[in-house]
């Protein structure tokens, strides 16, 4: 696999796009010739450079490129390829639940603004939190990059592209359409943010549309474990040699958070998201600011639906002799 590191000081960093040209994998003749990327990068001008210099060093230009496909919405994934597609008039597949987004689509660009802000209140983010939140979203907006024309894919989609095949695994949980595209075989995939090799990716706050994040999340752990993938190429930093151990990790590490979620109501219920939040990770800035509450809410959440907690006027409380989180998770 080819892949352009990327900078990206904005947020987790180390972004990778990866090259996909003439099929150049065994399973596959080199039939193809088209130029593909998987992920673009974030619309700043030091990540805009380190892509035109990687794909030059390669022969290439933006002009040169036949098809992006995207992993998800998020700017650090998504953020040039309009302006890539307006330099070389490629198709951009996305999953069409982030197809709006990557769009530009203002109504949806609306809701997304009216959902984050109910939420910050539901989860009892203090005012002057919210307001430093509001303002780093703003000043990030102005690297969100131009919107692009979009062509929606589903799960179990095949792009025939590049010489390659590449099937779609729908991986929501951190974003809606998140999407994995398994190489030719299906021994190997490129993985998005559904696995990371250092952090884990964020759940509750990363998209505030995803309903039940935690529980989606966990069935695509459980979907990427049971595939069983030699190698994966994930959206930042360095290949996974073992992804379905790193499955299981996660899915280790959320049992273990869970524990902790409920020992924080032990000891300080009722509490909020917020409250919780503050208890496993300390004081909060910029985007942690959402990601920070939402992930505390999409373990609150995800015990209430299992029984162990209840809710009242957005306060979590712990319900006499639940289920351990060993049970839940």
């Amino acid at each position: 696999m080819d892949r352009i590191r990327l900078g990206n000081e904005e947020f987790e960093g180390r972004n990778n796009a990866y090259i996909l040209v003439d099929g150049e994998t065994p399973e596959v003749s080199r039939d193809g010739g088209d130029l593909v990327l998987v992920d673009t990068g974030i619309a700043t001008p030091g990540v805009r450079e380190d892509l035109r210099d990687g794909l030059a060093e390669r022969g290439y230009a933006f002009a040169d490129v036949d098809d992006i496909v995207l992993t998800h919405f998020h700017v650090d994934h998504a953020g040039l390829a309009g302006e890539i597609q307006a330099e070389s008039d490629a198709t951009v597949y996305v999953h069409e639940a982030d197809a709006p987004l990557v769009a530009g689509d203002a109504d949806t660009m609306a809701a997304v603004d009216r959902r984050r802000k109910e939420l910050l209140e539901e989860w009892g983010v203090p005012e002057d939190a919210r307001a430093e939140l509001l303002e780093f979203l703003e000043a990030a907006s102005t690297i969100e990059g131009e919107p692009a024309d979009v062509t929606p894919i589903a799960d179990g989609d095949v792009l025939e592209v590049g010489g390659y095949r590449l099937e779609t695994v729908h991986a929501p949980g951190h974003a809606a359409g998140l999407c994995c595209f398994e190489l030719d075989g299906g021994r190997e995939a490129v993985v998005g943010d559904a696995l990371l090799p250092v952090y884990t990716p964020n759940v509750g706050g990363a998209d505030v549309r995803v309903d039940r994040p935690l529980a989606k999340y966990l069935t695509t752990l459980e979907r990427l474990a049971d595939r069983d993938y030699d190698r994966v190429w994930p959206g930042h930093r360095d290949p996974i040699e073992d992804p379905t151990a790193r499955a299981r990790e996660i899915i280790d590490h959320h049992r273990e958070r869970a524990e902790k979620v409920v020992d924080v109501l032990d000891e300080h219920g009722p509490a909020d998201a917020w409250t919780v939040s503050d208890h496993l990770f300390g004081d909060l800035e910029g985007i942690h600011i959402l990601h920070g509450p939402g992930e505390a809410f999409a373990h609150l959440d995800h015990l209430r639906h299992e029984g162990a907690v209840t809710v009242d006027d957005g306060r979590y409380r712990l319900v006499t002799e639940s289920v351990s989180p060993e049970e839940i998770v």
